[in-house]
């Protein structure tokens, strides 16, 4: 299993924190598939907004249609996401 080093909300800097603020769940905790890029916050951000446009923007897809795909991608990359 590959190890990569991330930054804790504790240690965050400014521009960080702020990232985290953004994609945070309502408990305050940052999800570890988004954690990963907390070396380059620029990149969290656009992976969250990505995301949020695939998930939840217009589209023909439904909600349920979008989730399934997303279940099966991650069967194929043997990912718990």
């Amino acid at each position: 299993m590959p190890f990569i080093k991330v930054i804790d909300e504790a240690d965050a800097d400014d521009l960080l924190s702020e990232a985290y603020r953004k994609v945070s769940f309502a408990g305050g905790s940052v999800a570890n598939i988004l954690k990963i890029h907390s070396i380059r916050p620029k990149a969290l951000i656009s992976h969250f907004d990505l995301y949020r446009e695939l998930m939840y923007g217009h589209s023909d897809l439904t909600r349920a249609e979008r989730e399934m795909i997303a279940v099966a991608v991650s069967a194929v990359n043997d990912c718990h996401y």
